[in-house]
């Protein structure tokens, strides 16, 4: 007889020199972003309800725990097989590596990263050994914890993500924000957060208990312990069934859009909408932010949102059976419907809705929160059209003023401003949600000409680097897209950003890297490439010209430049010879574009004012007054 041992493992504990195999049947690793983002959110602040500026290291002893759920393991063969957990392994193995480079960058005492060392690989007599005992991810890891480049496309699709999710944690502002408190967290998390460890040594047993844990025996979902709580008011019999059937069949629908899985198997997407729903409606109050401070509203809507319902109905007006029925069968179908709608221009470029496909591009995930904060259930679908078009025009210049600018708008970072957000649009009348906002992008002392509170420089001064890549692609997809519709050609945005077609579009570099060419420029090699980097000397291309084009001087790139999209030809004196639209709008706009004979350094700054007009007009606050009325 098999033996079943459970045991609570602190993230220590539990991967203190032990390695995890996954079986082939489920080796698939599918965290996606929101879900990385919310972990990193959920720890943070609970980190944040315990941590004191004046605490020494020690006194993390006594901060408040964190529970991260179950895992199951099948010993056998002198491994641990991870049959239920993959997902929350992995993704701790990925912090756990990039805490390790923190520590190592932020030169942290070298006893930190010696304890998180074994928590990521073993050494085996000078072999190091991931504790992530998968062979096709071990190169992976390698390149992670080493800081060495890796091709995703050398990777199967659990490597890709997994390289996205890692990614996803470097931009997040988790350690911006942490400040002195680094090293804290690092110990915290190593002994304050953990798991139930489910262990047996017989494969069929941990199976077994799998299946019992996520069939049989599976417990509510917060989504179900709602439903019971609103239905319990409801005594008719028909109003009843009613309610309960909208309900579930509203919730079919919002699982049917979710294409990830948690560990367990169960969809996530109801539970998603829901405290989107929630949040943008009815919370009053966000945590304070200083040391210490509890949990609010806008906090605990993101855990078992049911006990906030509960704490708070009469908030909501859920005192009494008709009220209750309102609820279920008027207000959440309604919400649910326009965030499937929010989830389905998330995804595919849809007119009228484009800027909700752009801030989707930009992986800001509280789009769908921000989305329903104008939205009553009275509205129409136009207006609902509008009110969702202009609310995420505004999310889109925020966004891309803040990042031209280097100011990070992750998950935890932008939070406290979109809960501002959503109480000062909540259920607005469209143009009074116009003004609204305008006056926000208006009074912002963030812009495309820089942030001086901030002591940003804007978009002229906006340099290709690891952070800012993602961001730059975007940017140049915009305006490269802008200047087609500008030359009476249709927009390719999305075609600019797929990533899975034949051949996606790259970054290209103006000048080839060559410090020799423009040595009387510069002072010294830094200085070439920093200028290089510069949005100024950068366009969008096909990838397979881009690499033919990479080593060649500037006149011969420019005549290639001739045939390809308009702000690439705009290089060449022929894109006004034989494009009158494209010079009509350049005029009618004010925009600088000028054909080059040579591109030096005063060529560029050239173009780097063209890249600040350019942005003032794409993201022009003016736009929201235009999408209400259109």
């Amino acid at each position: 007889m098999s033996t079943i041992t459970p045991h609570y493992r602190t993230v220590q504990q539990l991967l203190q020199n032990q390695k995890f195999a996954i079986d082939e049947f489920q080796r698939e690793y599918k965290w996606d972003k929101k879900q990385i983002e919310e972990l990193l959110y959920d720890l943070q602040t609970k980190f944040g309800s315990s941590y004191k500026p004046c605490d020494e290291p020690k006194k993390v002893g006594s901060y408040g725990e964190y529970f991260l759920g179950s895992i199951i393991v099948s010993k056998r063969e002198n491994k641990n097989y991870l049959i239920d957990g993959q997902q929350r392994v992995a993704s701790l193995t990925l912090l756990l590596i990039f805490l390790f480079r923190q520590a190592q960058l932020k030169n942290l005492p070298d006893t930190t990263t010696q304890t998180l060392a074994p928590l990521i690989y073993s050494d085996n007599l000078g072999e190091l050994s991931f504790n992530l005992d998968m062979a096709e991810r071990q190169p992976l890891l390698d390149a992670l914890f080493h800081a060495k480049p890796f091709n995703p496309e050398d990777g199967d699709e659990s490597v890709r993500t997994m390289l996205a999710r890692y990614n996803d944690i470097e931009q997040n502002d988790l350690v911006e924000d942490l400040g002195d408190a680094l090293q804290h967290f690092i110990y915290w998390l190593l002994t304050k957060v953990g798991l139930i460890e489910i262990a047996t040594s017989d494969e069929s047993t941990a199976n077994e208990i799998f299946e019992t844990m996520n069939d049989r025996g599976k417990p509510l979902s917060p989504t179900d312990m709602l439903k019971a709580f609103l239905l319990a008011p409801i005594h008719a019999p028909e109003q009843r069934n009613h309610a309960n059937d909208l309900w579930r069949g509203q919730v079919l629908q919002l699982l049917s859009s979710d294409k990830s899985k948690d560990d367990s198997g169960e969809q996530r997407e109801d539970a998603n909408c829901i405290k989107a729903w929630l949040r943008a409606q009815y919370a009053e109050k966000t945590r304070e932010r200083k040391a210490g401070a509890p949990d609010e509203d806008w906090e605990k809507i993101g855990k078992p949102f049911h006990r906030w319902v509960r704490d708070h109905k009469k908030r909501l007006g859920l005192e009494d059976e008709a009220q209750n029925f309102t609820f279920m069968t008027k207000e959440f179908p309604f919400f649910a419907k326009a965030y499937l709608t929010i989830q389905e221009a998330s995804e595919s470029y849809t007119p009228g809705l484009e800027h909700v496909f752009y801030n989707a591009h930009n992986g800001f995930t509280w789009q769908s929160t921000v989305l329903l904060a104008p939205l009553t259930v009275t509205d129409k679908e136009e207006t609902i059209r509008r009110k969702v078009a202009v609310t995420a025009a505004f999310l889109d210049i925020w966004i891309m003023r803040r990042v031209t600018n280097y100011i990070r708008v992750g998950y935890s970072t932008a939070s406290y401003a979109m809960y501002l957000v959503c109480k000062d649009i909540r259920r607005k009348p469209i143009q009074s949600l116009v003004k609204t906002l305008t006056k926000r992008l208006n009074d912002d002392d963030v812009t495309f000409a820089g942030a001086e509170s901030k002591g940003r420089h804007g978009v002229e001064n906006l340099y290709l680097n690891q952070w800012s890549r993602r961001y730059i692609f975007h940017l140049l997809a915009r305006i490269t897209a802008f200047s087609e519709v500008m030359a009476g050609r249709s927009d390719q945005f999305e075609q600019y950003v797929n990533r899975n077609r034949k051949n996606p579009f790259d970054i290209e570099h103006i000048w080839a890297d060559d410090f020799g060419a423009h040595r009387q420029e510069f002072d010294s090699r830094d200085d070439f490439s920093a200028c290089r980097n510069n949005i100024g000397g950068l366009l969008l291309l096909p990838a397979d010209v881009n690499r033919s084009l990479q080593k060649k001087p500037f006149p011969y790139k420019r005549s290639k430049y001739a045939s390809e999209n308009i702000y690439a030809a705009s290089l060449d004196s022929s894109a006004y010879t034989h494009q009158p639209k494209f010079k009509a709008s350049a005029k009618k706009y004010g925009l600088p574009f000028t054909p080059y004979e040579t591109f030096g350094r005063d060529q560029q700054l050239e173009r780097r004012k063209l890249v600040g007009e350019l942005a003032d007009l794409v993201w022009s606050p003016d736009r929201l007054q235009e999408i209400a009325d259109e």
